[in-house]
């Protein structure tokens, strides 16, 4: 199909749909939810996008569509207008002034892809709660479109985005607390890109098991990170049986509705005395940190609810007693607990009571090296 006979009026009404756009973006600066002028740039970007098609002029198509798209997302109160999306959109706009430019002097588009702004135009979020995540977007004055990722919908939701990556497409996996991929749906996620070769990059960030375990007063050298316990009891007990005899410090994740459960199952398998630091709400505002043994922290919550998400940080069990055990046999396993974590005071006090040598004895031949 021959189209140089409208090349004119392509001109023309560009030129039109550019100024009524750079109107329209100026006044959305100083009225950004002002749902007219929104749904005037929508217009727009799809016009203009539906004349570079018939045209023929691709690398406008494509500009004007994810303009279209994006604004699609604004009308549906998914995204806000911020003062970077107002910087965007002006770019857009010098890139199809130049698309346009091009085409007066040589009736074609030239051969710019403007990949940098369309790339911007394309960055999404998938998140565990979009509402949630959109607070801090809008906080910090951001423009990217949300897509929902989370336990119940990760199989689908997470091809979708796979799709979208594979298409050259950038998402950022977004958690309402702690690391994503951490006894987290983005585990799949994850997953799912390693197998299709796609890069996966980690921003560090707060990290609750490590947070807690580095305030728990317990031993932080050799730890085991177990993330959430069964719902089902047997399943529960059998997993915690089978910890009986860890020595390491262990970490365990818990909802408020399930930890007095979880604390009787804990102390019926380890034991009433063993230690635990119970870690609440982690950087936020209610945070506490409730350092007690096992029977305590069960008899406490059977008289006062929970609230929060907990973090547990469980001491290991003692390492049985080594028959025969030499007196530097002893000092060695001082100085591996102190390796841990243990401060010498606290690490003389096991080895003593593990191996039968006097405490004083212990901690002088350690203080002389």
């Amino acid at each position: 199909m021959d189209v140089s006979q409208y090349l004119e009026i392509f001109i023309d009404e560009t030129s039109e749909h550019l100024q009524n756009l750079s109107d329209c973006i100026m006044e959305l600066e100083k009225d950004p939810e002002n749902m007219d002028t929104i749904n005037e740039i929508f217009r727009a970007a799809h016009s203009l996008k539906g004349m570079a098609g018939t045209m023929g002029f691709k690398r406008m198509q494509r500009l004007t569509h994810d303009m279209e798209n994006v604004f699609q997302e604004v009308r549906s109160e998914k995204v806000k207008v911020t003062s970077s999306m107002i910087d965007l959109l002006f770019k857009c706009l010098d890139a199809i002034e130049g698309y346009l430019d091009n085409v007066k002097a040589s009736s074609d588009e030239g051969t710019e892809d403007n990949e940098l702004i369309i790339k911007e135009l394309n960055d999404f979020i998938a998140a565990e709660d979009t509402r949630v995540s959109l607070k801090l977007l809008n906080h910090l004055e951001l423009k990217k479109s949300l897509v929902s990722y989370h336990e119940h919908n990760k199989a689908e939701s997470g091809e979708k985005i796979l799709a979208r990556l594979l298409a050259g497409e950038t998402c950022a996996l977004v958690t309402d607390a702690g690391s994503p991929a951490i006894s987290d749906p983005g585990e799949d996620l994850v997953r799912l890109c390693a197998e299709h070769g796609v890069t996966v990059c980690a921003i560090p960030g707060p990290c609750a098991l490590v947070t807690a375990l580095s305030i728990s007063g317990l031993p932080t050298g050799r730890f085991t990170f177990e993330g959430f316990l069964s719902v089902n009891k047997k399943s529960r007990q059998e997993h915690l049986t089978g910890l009986k005899d860890e020595t390491r410090t262990m970490i365990f994740y818990e909802a408020p509705h399930k930890l007095l459960a979880t604390l009787q199952d804990l102390s019926a398998a380890f034991g009433a005395e063993r230690r635990i630091s119970l870690c609440r709400e982690l950087t936020k505002l209610h945070e506490e940190v409730r350092r007690t043994t096992l029977g305590e922290a069960a008899a406490y919550y059977a008289e006062n609810p929970p609230r929060g998400e907990f973090v547990l940080v469980v001491a290991g069990a003692e390492e049985p007693a080594e028959e025969g055990c030499t007196f530097e046999g002893a000092l060695a396993l001082v100085r591996a607990r102190m390796d841990e974590g243990l401060s010498t005071k606290d690490a003389v006090k096991q080895v003593a009571k593990l191996t039968g040598f006097a405490k004083n004895q212990l901690y002088d031949a350690i203080l002389k090296g």
